[in-house]
């Protein structure tokens, strides 16, 4: 439909050239360089819910983080062998686009003084939290949605992620360094909520079709190293203090090591098929992360990482063998990257794991960490119990914003204007990536259970 992909075009320009416009406009009035001597925009006068670091390692950990999200989130996206090189694209599309806006709205939130937004390393590694949240939301519509309803998704949910991560980390002091709360678990339920709002009835009536080759398994395996190496840097990048033992790190890698093996222990025998594929590896690679989002930092013991991440590791291969089917026949979700196995469930468990550990923080066990870790807990102001009612409190808080947020995002998504017509045959990323006419069909952006991969 060359007039439909005329008018797309157009749209998609003149929407990126208003956008840009608008954040220079924002930037030029309001956004300042942190000063020198300050130790990081995170001062007494600043409203800023991440702690003071050093900055000496504040820098490695921007890059790693930011490495983290535009090469390991970007890659992963690119399952579909017709359609990878358009899927990139689109990520690093909502990649560029969602760092500036984030830095603007969450300049407001935390590094507003004296009518000024003053960005350092922090806000930077701030706003790549951010990106990471939204990217995974749109793995839950890849493929359904045009580039120009992607960056509107992107607008509106950089602003409701803020809402979000502000009542959490500063109106309740939630300690959530990782995001298994404010990331993963918004990311995943705001995505799958636009999924449900924008559901077409006349889509399951399609005959669907797997799009393999080797294209996906190679994304698959560059995106799953990116994540081994990288990752451990995202879940610690708030919580490094000085000299201080990294035991987010350490948490991590436990926990990755341990999912990886539950996949090989469990995938032979949900499936038949004899070689595992690479991107069900990376499935339980994700979930193993996404898990330690919230109890990194806490005192999980390296037994207890290795015991959670296992635990973790087999949300995947059960989700998508027994869950995904009812998400998509029952609540009309389709969930094109499995999203709710690897993001949200393990969020979930990630979150009940912290408000549990939460409950075992006292001075004893965690001596001078628990102001790190929980500083209202140290200063007296609160006490462990009040701090465990606050965690427990977040996690229907985040479901709620997710979910209204989500259904507010897609009925905008759906306005006439915006959308595909119904007979559109191509996947919405030929916008940004043509691809030949026989290979357009939107089953191929759905995946049989258990071989599905993840943003």
């Amino acid at each position: 439909m060359p007039e439909h992909t005329t008018a797309s075009r157009l749209q998609l320009s003149g929407l990126c050239f208003l956008l840009q416009i608008l954040t220079i406009i924002l930037f030029a009035v309001f956004v300042r360089y942190s000063p020198e001597s300050s130790p990081g925009p995170c001062s007494q006068q600043l409203n800023c819910s991440w702690r003071n670091q050093d900055l000496g390692f504040q820098h490695p950990r921007f890059r790693d983080v930011h490495l983290q999200a535009l090469l390991g989130f970007g890659l992963l996206v690119a399952f579909l062998g017709r359609y990878g090189p358009g899927s990139v694209a689109i990520s690093i599309l909502v990649v560029a686009f969602a760092i500036q806006w984030a830095v603007l709205i969450q300049g407001f939130s935390y590094f507003f003084l004296n009518g000024k937004i003053y960005v350092g390393a922090q806000s930077m590694v701030s706003a790549d939290f951010c990106t990471a949240a939204i990217l995974i939301s749109t793995g839950a519509i890849l493929g359904r949605v045009n580039p120009v309803q992607m960056l509107l998704l992107t607008l509106l949910g950089v602003t409701l992620f803020t809402l979000n991560e502000y009542i959490l980390l500063s109106l309740m002091g939630v300690s959530d360094s990782g995001g298994s709360l404010t990331v993963h678990t918004f990311g995943a339920y705001f995505g799958l909520m636009v999924s449900r709002i924008l559901h077409q009835p006349h889509m399951d009536k399609r005959k669907e079709q797997q799009d393999t080759g080797h294209q996906p398994d190679v994304f698959a395996v560059v995106g799953t190293i990116y994540l081994w190496i990288f990752w451990p840097s995202f879940t610690s990048a708030t919580t490094v203090h000085d000299n201080a033992e990294p035991w987010a790190v350490l948490n991590t890698y436990f926990s990755l090591v341990a999912s990886t093996l539950a996949s090989f222990v469990l995938l032979p025998v949900l499936y038949e098929e004899s070689t595992l594929r690479m991107v069900q590896i990376q499935d339980a690679t994700l979930a193993g992360m996404a898990v330690m989002g919230m109890a990194g930092e806490m005192l999980v013991t390296p037994f207890g990482a290795l015991i959670v991440g296992f635990l973790a590791g087999l949300i995947p291969p059960l989700g998508f063998r027994f869950l995904t089917p009812v998400l998509c026949s029952r609540l009309k979700i389709q969930d094109t990257c499995g999203v709710h196995n690897v993001h949200g469930l393990p969020g979930i468990l990630g979150a009940l794991l912290g408000m549990l550990l939460t409950a075992l923080a006292t001075a004893d066990a965690y001596g001078g960490r628990l102001e790190l870790v929980f500083p209202l807990v140290a200063q007296g102001s609160r006490t462990a119990t009040d701090q465990v009612l606050c965690q427990l409190c977040a996690l229907p808080i985040t479901l709620l914003l997710a979910t209204l947020g989500g259904s507010l995002t897609g009925a905008v998504l759906k306005i006439k204007g915006l959308r595909s017509p119904p007979d559109t045959r191509c996947l919405e990323n030929t916008v940004l990536c043509e691809v030949a006419e026989e290979g357009c069909d939107r089953g191929a952006s759905r995946k049989e259970p258990g071989t599905s991969t993840l943003v």
